[in-house]
């Protein structure tokens, strides 16, 4: 992962919020009861997902250099859409399901893991 590049991060980040936004705006809903958060929550933070995919495949096909500013953005807004998802996680806590911590727990650990090389990578092409 040493020699990842901004514009294969913005790929990657672009292709996991369209896997988040269609998991939580179309199949998750599906599922409401199961994982113990509303339909309506669900779909607000598919909203945030698709926004990021925009971005990113922005990014990645419409973008020359340099991208490292704009790869600390989608970095920052990764890791306030981590903050926003655990908020809810805690605000719900009384509600959601086994099934629901184990998606969004899981969510949040991928997500700050790309924030993070993102970050590093921004760093890195920023010198």
């Amino acid at each position: 992962m040493e020699n990842i590049t901004s514009r294969q991060l913005f790929f990657i980040d672009s292709l996991g919020a369209l896997v988040s936004a269609i998991l939580l705006g179309l199949i998750l809903p599906l599922y409401q009861e199961q994982i113990g958060v509303s339909a309506s929550t669900l779909y607000r933070l598919s909203g945030g997902a698709s926004a990021f995919f925009i971005y990113s495949s922005y990014c990645y096909w419409v973008l020359k250099r340099p991208l490292a500013p704009f790869l600390r953005v989608i970095a920052i807004c990764n890791l306030v859409y981590c903050l926003i998802t655990l908020g809810i996680m805690i605000s719900l806590a009384d509600q959601i399901k086994t099934l629901g911590v184990l998606y969004f727990g899981g969510e949040l650990v991928i997500i700050i893991v790309l924030a993070i090389f993102e970050l590093k990578v921004a760093k890195k092409e920023s010198k």
